[in-house]
Formats: C-alpha cells, sequence, structure tokens
C-alpha cells in the first residue's frame, strides 16, 4: 500500500488588520495586549524571562512565551545567551524597539489621569513611575543620574539636557544607567531597577507625589518646599533639584 504523503505544515496566519495605514501596521506589531508592557520592562535594559514574567503579574507563561516570539518575528526584541558565569539567555530591545519610547511616554501621560485612586486588586512596582518622570527629568539644565525612592522600591534614571521630551529613545540618552540581568548598561537602558550604582541626586517621595509631577500639577522644587519629597546629593544636578 503507498506510503501517504504527509500535507506540508503551513504557518498559521498572523493576524493582520489589512489596512494600507501606518497606524494599523503599527498596531499589527504591538497592538496585542501584553506587548507594550514588555516594552516598558525591556526599556531598563535586557531582561530574563523569569524576570519579565515575576514582573508583569498578571501575565500566562504561554501567553509571555507568545508575546516574546511574535516581538522576535516583528524585529522588536533579540535573545541571546550572556557570557559566563551568567550564562542565561535575555531578551533586550533592537532598535526599532527602543523607538517605541516616546509611545510609552505619550501613553503614561494620556492614562495618567487614570490612576487618581488605587483599586485594591492593582500590583504595582516601584521603576513602573520611571517613564512619567523622565519628561520632568529631562527638563534639568545638569545631567546625571537620578536615584528615586518611593515605599514601593527604588529605580534610576539619566535626568538632564535642558530639553523636556527630547530623549533619543534608549539609543544613547542613558550612557550610565544600570542595564537589566545584572550586566552593565550597554547604553540601551532608558531607567534602572533598583538603585544606582553611583548617584548624583537621590528623591524621596511617595507615589502621590510621583504622580502629580508626572502630571504636572506639581514642580520637583514645590515639592521639595512642602515636605512633599526630599532631594539629597552635594552636586550641581541635585541642587537644581532643590530649586536652589
Amino acid at each position: 500500500m503507498p506510503r501517504q504523503q504527509q500535507a506540508a505544515t503551513r504557518p498559521p496566519r498572523r493576524r493582520s488588520y489589512d489596512q494600507f495605514c501606518a497606524t494599523a501596521r503599527s498596531l499589527d506589531s504591538v497592538g496585542d495586549r501584553w506587548t507594550l508592557l514588555i516594552v516598558r520592562e525591556l526599556l531598563a535594559g535586557p531582561r530574563r524571562y523569569t524576570d519579565l514574567h515575576a514582573d508583569l503579574p498578571g501575565v500566562s507563561t504561554d501567553v509571555l512565551a507568545s508575546r516574546l516570539k511574535d516581538m522576535e518575528h516583528n524585529g522588536l526584541v533579540t535573545r541571546r545567551r550572556l557570557p559566563p558565569p551568567a550564562a542565561a539567555s535575555v531578551y533586550e530591545l533592537t532598535e526599532r524597539g527602543r523607538g517605541l519610547l516616546p509611545v510609552l511616554s505619550a501613553l503614561a501621560e494620556w492614562g495618567a489621569p487614570a490612576l487618581d485612586e488605587r483599586r485594591p486588586t492593582d500590583a504595582v512596582r516601584a521603576h513602573w513611575f520611571a517613564l512619567p518622570l523622565l519628561r520632568v527629568l529631562d527638563g534639568t539644565t545638569h545631567t546625571g543620574i537620578v536615584e528615586v525612592r518611593l515605599d514601593e522600591g527604588e529605580f534610576h534614571v539619566r535626568a538632564g539636557g535642558g530639553t523636556p521630551g527630547a530623549r533619543r529613545g534608549a539609543a544613547g540618552g542613558a550612557a550610565d544607567v544600570d542595564g537589566g540581568a545584572g550586566e552593565p548598561s550597554t547604553g540601551a537602558a532608558v531607567y534602572g531597577d533598583g538603585p544606582a550604582a553611583r548617584a548624583d541626586a537621590r528623591i524621596a517621595l511617595d507615589v502621590e507625589a510621583c504622580l502629580a509631577l508626572g502630571r504636572g500639577e506639581l514642580t520637583l522644587a514645590e515639592a521639595v518646599g512642602n515636605g512633599r519629597a526630599e532631594v539629597t546629593g552635594d552636586g550641581p544636578l541635585a541642587a537644581e533639584l532643590r530649586g536652589e
């Protein structure tokens, strides 16, 4: 009896809006649930799969793996192996993926009014407040690393340049920010999770004050003046943040 020939397996057709429109094409790549939040996490630098899963509460392992695979296919992330002694695989944003920083920043600004009240079911991570603060800290005349301390934890960002909103994605605007996955930054990190190895200024405040700064309802000098924030450090950047 002749052997039955197996039908060739065709790759599944990827979902698309099938519209000749830049917005639709963009959503073909980043419109799935969790995709932009994965980008948010990878803006801190290379991350291991387990670290991504830990900082994306609510995502299943299957969905996370599927999204990362799609993002690799779409040229948003790459996966590489860290050298010994780490010997672990990490995901990191490509240049195209890092180009989503202005998108994430705009979404954070647009969505800020919805954070008027924290729901009992809301998870929170300190570094989720990094993007809203970037717009504030980009406007400083002096440059340097700012460590931010909230009750929920710590993160650090690079401030400076005197041009609010002009940060050039992650392609070189934060060369001193510590990279993720326990390795030094390659200049691709927009912010760093945890304390900075070397900080030029440190800000301690609560989430409500941090949100007010991000929404433009409060300046850092005002927050320091009324006791809602404390800035420590001896250099010119710390002095500027205190409004001196």
